[in-house]
C-alpha cells in the first residue's frame, strides 16, 4: 500500500500512470515484505542506529534478498508459522507469517497498475560517495528519459543516502536541460540566461569556509577540474536545493554544511567519539568531493552531447531562431561513463584519499600561553597549581571566543584544559598518570588527573 501510495503521489492528476516512473532504492540491506510490512537484516548490533555496511553492491543485494527469504521462511516455519522482529526502537516482537515476499515480489506486484515503473537497487553507504559504478547505473536508468519524468529516491530513514541519491538525480537533470534546452532558451527575445546558469551561484560570504565547503582539498580538485569553480557552484547549488530550509531547500539533510557541524561537534567529544566522528568527517568530505567531481563530468557531457548531434538528424533539430541545436532530453545520449571519467582523472582519486583527512583536527594554543604554562610547572608545579588551573581557562576562554555560549562551549574548554593539562604535567607525575589512563583506571579527566596528582604529591 505504502508503494502504490507513493507512486500516485508522483503522478498527481496530470502523469499518465502507465507512464515511465523511477524509482531508486538506495538501502544496503536485503528486504522483505511480512503481512505487507516492510523488515530488512542487520547486525544484531547495528538494528535502530547508525550503520556502515561496507561496499555492498547492486548484485550482492539482489543475492542477498532471496537467501534472506528463504531463512525468514525457515524460522517461521520452525517456530509454528511465527517470526520473531526486532523493530527500529529494539523492541522484540513475534508477527504470525500470512504473507512474505522480496521487494523484487513486491514492485513487480506493483507493475500492474503501474506498468511503466522502473524499479532501480543502487545500494550506497551513508557517508561517503557512491561507489563510481554507481553514479553510472544511477545515469544509465536515468537516460532515455524525459525532463518530466518522475524520480522517487529511498533509503531506509530518507536522510544521507536519499539526499544523496537526489543531488545526483538532479545533477543529471540539469545535464538534460543544458544539453537539450540551452538552444531553446536563446531564442526567447529578453530572457536575461545569466540568471538561469547555476554555475554562477554565490553562496553567503558571510558563511565560514568551512560551511561553504572551502576544504584544502576541495579547494585542489576545484583548481584541478576543467571549470572546475563552476562545477563547485552548480554543485553547491543543488546541494542546498536538496538541503534543509535555511539553505533556501525543501530537505531535511544538509550534504555540505553537515561536514562544518560535525566538526564543530568533533570538539567536544570524548576520544572514542572522536575517533567514529573522524571517520564520518572524512567520509562525507569524500562524499561532497565525489560530488564536485561527478557535475564535472555531467557538464563535459552535456558539450560532448551537443556536439554529438548526427549531420543528418541537424536539419530537424536546428532552431530557425538563432540556428541552434535543441536535442529532446529523452534523445541526449553520454559517450562517456563515470567510471572511464575517472580514469582519465585517476589522480583525483589519489587526492581525495589523501587530502579528506587535512583538517586542524584540534585548535593550536597560542605558544606565548604554552610557555606561560610550562615555566609555571617548571618552577614549582604544587605551590603553581591553582595559578595553572586559572590560566588554562582563561586561554580556553580566549581560544574559544568564537563558540556560542551553551553547554558545546563548556565541554570543548574543559576538555581543552584537560588534555592540556595531562600535556605539561612533570615527567614524574606524567609517566604514572598515562600508565594509570591506559589501564583505564582513570580517565583524561581535568578532576580525576588533579585528584592524581594530590594524591601523588603527598
Amino acid at each position: 500500500a505504502g508503494l502504490e501510495a507513493a507512486l500516485t503521489k508522483v503522478c498527481g492528476e496530470t502523469y499518465p500512470k502507465d507512464g515511465k516512473i523511477i524509482w531508486f532504492n538506495l538501502r544496503q540491506e536485503p528486504s522483505l515484505y511480512v503481512n505487507g510490512e516492510p523488515i530488512c537484516a542487520r547486525p544484531p548490533n547495528k538494528i535502530g542506529e547508525y550503520a556502515e555496511l561496507g561496499n555492498v553492491t547492486r548484485d550482492q543485494n539482489k543475492a542477498d534478498e532471496p537467501e534472506f527469504l528463504t531463512v525468514c521462511q525457515g524460522r517461521a516455519t520452525g517456530n509454528g508459522g511465527k517470526l520473531k522482529i526486532v523493530d527500529i526502537s529494539k523492541k522484540e516482537k513475534e508477527v504470525e507469517v500470512k504473507e512474505i515476499k522480496t521487494l523484487s515480489q513486491v514492485i513487480e506486484d506493483a507493475k500492474a497498475n503501474f506498468p511503466g515503473l522502473v524499479h532501480m537497487r543502487v545500494p550506497i553507504c551513508n557517508s561517503a560517495a557512491p561507489l563510481e559504478s554507481d553514479f553510472d547505473i544511477i545515469c544509465q536508468t536515468l537516460a532515455g528519459t524525459n525532463i518530466n519524468t518522475p524520480v522517487i529516491i529511498n533509503d531506509q530513514v530518507g536522510l544521507s543516502r536519499s539526499t544523496t541519491g537526489c543531488v545526483v538525480a538532479c545533477l543529471f537533470k540539469e545535464f538534460q536541460i543544458n544539453a537539450s534546452f540551452d538552444g531553446l532558451v536563446q531564442t526567447v527575445p529578453g530572457v536575461n540566461t545569466a540568471l538561469l546558469q547555476m554555475d554562477r551561484y554565490v553562496m553567503d560570504p558571510a558563511k565560514d569556509p568551512l560551511f561553504r565547503g572551502e576544504y584544502d582539498v576541495v579547494k585542489q580538485v576545484v583548481a584541478a577540474l576543467k571549470d572546475g569553480a563552476a562545477a563547485k557552484n552548480e554543485c553547491d547549488k543543488v546541494i542546498d536545493k536538496n538541503g534543509t530550509p535555511k539553505t533556501g531547500g525543501t530537505g531535511i539533510k544538509q550534504l555540505r554544511e553537515n561536514i562544518a557541524e560535525s566538526k564543530l561537534s568533533y570538539e567536544i567529544m570524548d576520544d572514542s567519539a572522536q575517533a567514529f566522528l573522524k571517520t564520518k568527517i572524512m567520509d562525507n568530505i569524500h562524499k561532497y568531493f565525489f560530488l564536485i567531481v561527478f557535475t564535472a563530468y555531467m557538464r563535459e557531457a552535456a558539450d560532448l552531447a551537443r556536439e554529438a548531434c548526427a549531420e543528418d538528424q541537424k536539419a530537424a533539430l536546428t532552431l530557425s531562431a538563432g540556428g541552434r541545436c535543441s536535442i529532446p532530453a529523452n534523445e541526449l545520449k553520454i559517450k562517456k561513463t563515470f567510471v572511464q571519467f575517472m580514469e582519465e582523472n585517476a589522480a583525483l582519486r589519489e587526492m581525495i584519499e589523501t587530502g579528506k583527512g587535512n583538517l586542524q583536527w584540534e585548535r593550536d594554543i597560542p605558544s606565548a600561553a604554552l610557555a606561560n604554562l610550562e615555566s609555571l610547572v617548571s618552577s614549582d608545579f604544587n605551590a603553581n597549581l591553582s595559578q595553572i588551573i586559572h590560566d588554562l581557562y582563561q586561554t580556553a576562554h580566549v581560544m574559544f571566543a568564537d563558540m556560542p555560549q551553551g553547554d558545546h562551549k563548556k565541554r570543548a574548554k574543559y576538555r581543552f584544559a584537560s588534555k592540556t593539562l595531562m600535556r605539561i604535567l612533570p615527567s614524574n607525575l606524567k609517566g604514572d598518570m598515562e600508565a594509570m589512563i591506559e589501564k583505564k583506571a582513570i580517565t583524561l579527566d581535568l578532576y580525576e588527573i588533579l585528584g592524581q596528582c594530590v594524591k601523588m604529591q603527598k
